[in-house]
């Protein structure tokens, strides 16, 4: 597709104005001006999923948009986090839980807000080969001999039992207090009547792991199969490439993906400090722009440039593990034990299914399960979840990156959600791992669905 430079802009306005409709979305258009700051760095964390932002840098995307940027991976979710608080990054790839966390004060108190969802799926709980051998006679198996999938948690309670009655804590392993790593591991386990415990700020334990049957505990993403293969942890939640690593090295066996425990779940987003992007809205828009094109590139042609992709992410400065390994799951399939790999198309989603767009619904349900899990100690009304994704959650934003990219005919309308018909939220889902349907507009009236979980006045 023809892109039109950002130095023939005021021909393009000129020559925008022949109708009402073109009116509407050159308005949207010309509302972006040049950049007010043109250096930028951005953070990101070794994972497969901080691809937008290396695509963006070695496509030109966003020296198209009058943007130079440095990437800049980070030793923590928790570095990367104070570092974009702090200003010493401009932005960065973000857990989706991440700025709603830090606006409401989970650990770090701050106002972060994303307009882009770089995501979808990406994730998968592994566990020690230890574990698995434990887990097998447990497992439904297909008329082929393969086990069958998806492989729910009720075939991990007999060995934490067990576990337990010998007296030893069973320890698995996730990313972030705030991260969807926490919250899908929290749900599967949940899902297969194991308490993974609870937080409770109020007294001052945040450790996540009261009245656990499972001990849940922070490990950085590259550190994963390492962990667990000097028997620290019997297994993790994490996104790509350390699911696949264990495979390869022989350690592990992912049993299950974030996929198979809700269909299409947001991951990571770019997030700003909310005062970033009030100072610098242009530039804000830019980067978005140059974001969704980069999504594009990612899943065009039914990802036809997946392979490049990869090739891309195993050079030392990006993810830097091998392209072997990334490829396994970024290009349609994934391997759980050795040998069984599986056709999984959608395990990595940059654009299709609308994977860009901030939706509010996908905000309140990290909100849903921060209060589910004690990180939110009190019962908060439907309204305040729906206030606080509107304060984090930006698609108005996105919008208008959107806009404008039709405008200037480098994406198409068909590319986006039908804008004039987007409320923010996602039909009610019901792709779940324990079948529970999921309505963004009803918080509340969802976490009365759990057995397991805090709901209603529940305290700790």
């Amino acid at each position: 597709m023809q892109y039109i430079k950002p130095w023939m802009r005021t021909l393009v306005l000129g020559a925008s104005l022949a109708t009402s409709a073109s009116l509407i979305s050159t308005h949207a258009y010309a509302q972006i001006g040049e950049p007010e700051i043109e250096d930028l760095k951005f953070g990101f964390i070794k994972l497969t999923d901080m691809a937008p932002l290396a695509v963006a840098y070695e496509q030109g995307f966003f020296e198209d948009e009058g943007l130079y940027v440095t990437l800049e991976a980070q030793a923590n979710w928790k570095v990367l986090l104070d570092r974009v608080i702090d200003g010493e990054l401009d932005g960065a790839h973000m857990l989706a839980g991440q700025p709603l966390g830090a606006t409401i004060g989970i650990g770090t108190k701050a106002e972060i807000v994303t307009a882009f969802s770089m995501d979808l799926n990406g994730n998968a709980i592994t566990v020690s080969n230890n574990t698995w051998e434990q887990m097998k006679p447990f497992l439904a198996k297909e008329s082929d001999g393969k086990i069958a999938h998806p492989i729910k948690a009720d075939a991990l309670k007999p060995v934490v039992t067990k576990y337990r009655d010998q007296g030893k804590s069973f320890n698995m392993g996730m990313v972030f207090p705030v991260s969807t790593h926490n919250y899908e591991l929290r749900y599967w386990l949940a899902a297969g009547g194991i308490n993974p415990g609870y937080y409770a700020p109020a007294t001052g334990d945040n450790s996540g792991q009261l009245k656990a049957d499972v001990l849940l505990s922070v490990t950085p993403p590259p550190q994963m199969p390492s962990t667990m293969e000097a028997g620290t942890i019997e297994g993790y939640c994490v996104g790509e490439p350390w699911n696949q690593q264990a495979v390869f090295k022989g350690i592990g066996v992912p049993v299950v993906t974030d996929y198979e425990i809700w269909k299409n779940n947001p991951e990571k987003v770019f997030g700003v400090s909310k005062a970033w992007a009030e100072k610098y809205p242009n530039t804000h828009l830019r980067v978005v722009r140059a974001l969704i094109r980069a999504a594009y590139w990612l899943d065009e042609n039914n990802n036809a440039n997946r392979q490049a992709a990869v090739n891309l992410l195993a050079k030392s400065q990006y993810v830097g593990a091998d392209a072997e390994v990334i490829a396994n799951s970024m290009t349609g399939t994934f391997e759980y034990e050795k040998g069984d790999k599986r056709e999984v198309p959608d395990f990595n989603v940059f654009f299709r299914h609308n994977a860009t767009y901030p939706y509010y619904s996908d905000a309140i349900w990290y909100l849903t399960q921060m209060r589910r899990w004690g990180q939110i100690p009190e019962q908060k009304t439907d309204d305040w979840y729906m206030q606080v994704a509107k304060e984090v959650y930006r698609p108005d934003i996105y919008q208008q990156a959107a806009q404008s990219l039709i405008e200037d005919s480098t994406l198409t309308a068909k590319d986006f959600p039908d804008f004039n018909k987007m409320d923010g939220f996602r039909e009610p889902q019901k792709h779940f791992i324990d079948n529970i349907v999921y309505d963004g507009h009803q918080p509340n009236a969802y976490l009365e669905k759990f057995s397991i979980g805090l709901k209603g006045k529940d305290k700790v």
